[in-house]
């Protein structure tokens, strides 16, 4: 065994300078970094990849915008004003307006009223959306009668309640949209109307529209109508009338309450939240008596 591990001098050195090299070689292949650094990239792919993330980033970005549909901007609340870019100021003067019983038939009238800026309007303009009779008025023709025609007498008016489409688009400013309306209105109870007031529930008719109606029709075959005494109303007797829900009930029977009966109809206007432009309308189903 002696013999085996037995080495010149001349081997050891040859040992020593072995394991030496095999040190400064592992130091190396640890420690060295002999990879190269030129990545070769093919630039065509890279662009063709980086173009579709750019856009699937833009489909991304329209999905998450709110999208703003067609609207007629008489009806714009609060919150919808808000939503659009409106200040408070122009919002309330929007809604002034509208008090008055008055419409809104232009982006430039809507600016005249509101005072929003150009670029506001330029924004939502192209979204507001008019009745037909105003961005498609009917032309006046020979067979039309014309807003200045001599009103009729009671006895030569055509009753409102038997008209049909085809009389009714006699009036200049009624087509047939106009004139489906003011027929699905009067049917949706039995009976029609009640008075000729009730033409202003009808949606979208102008005050002056209704005006020409009333030239030529007239309601001579009311609806019969229970009317309710104000004084004696429960809340679920008022909620059946037109324009009150409960809240507004709520208010007029409290009201009620404290004024210790009301002493006309007209009392009716100071109530809370009483739509003040509907009283014609609501008188129709109410009588005044006193409480005994």
């Amino acid at each position: 065994m002696k013999s085996h591990f037995t080495f010149s001098k001349e081997q050891r050195n040859g040992i020593f300078l072995l394991l030496i090299l095999i040190v400064i070689f592992q130091c190396i292949y640890f420690f060295v970094d002999l990879s190269s650094d030129t990545i070769e990239v093919n630039k065509e792919e890279l662009t063709k990849f980086t173009k579709e993330i750019d856009s699937l980033k833009l489909v991304q970005l329209e999905e998450s915008k709110s999208k703003t549909y067609p609207f007629n901007p008489n009806f714009i609340t609060d919150y919808k004003g808000a939503t659009l870019g409106m200040t408070n100021q122009e919002i309330d003067r929007l809604l002034a307006f509208r008090k008055q019983n008055k419409w809104i038939n232009s982006a430039k009238q809507f600016q005249d009223i509101t005072k929003v800026s150009d670029s506001l309007l330029e924004a939502i303009s192209p979204f507001f959306k008019f009745p037909e009779w105003v961005t498609n008025p009917k032309p006046k023709t020979g067979s039309s009668y014309s807003y200045n025609n001599k009103p009729k007498t009671y006895a030569q008016k055509q009753d409102l309640n038997t008209a049909t489409a085809q009389q009714l688009q006699k009036v200049n400013g009624i087509g047939k949209v106009f004139s489906d309306r003011i027929i699905k209105y009067r049917n949706k109870s039995k009976g029609g109307f009640i008075a000729d007031i009730e033409l202003n529930n009808v949606y979208g008719l102008e005050p002056e529209v209704v005006e020409k109606i009333t030239k030529l029709f007239t309601v001579k075959t009311p609806k019969a109508v229970s009317k309710i005494n104000l004084n004696l109303a429960t809340v679920d007797d008022l909620v059946t009338i037109p324009h009150i829900d409960y809240d507004l009930a709520h208010n007029i029977v409290e009201q009620r309450q404290l004024r210790e009966g009301y002493k006309s109809i007209g009392e009716l206007t100071k109530v809370k939240d009483f739509p003040v432009n509907k009283i014609k309308i609501i008188e129709l189903y109410l009588h005044f008596e006193k409480e005994n």
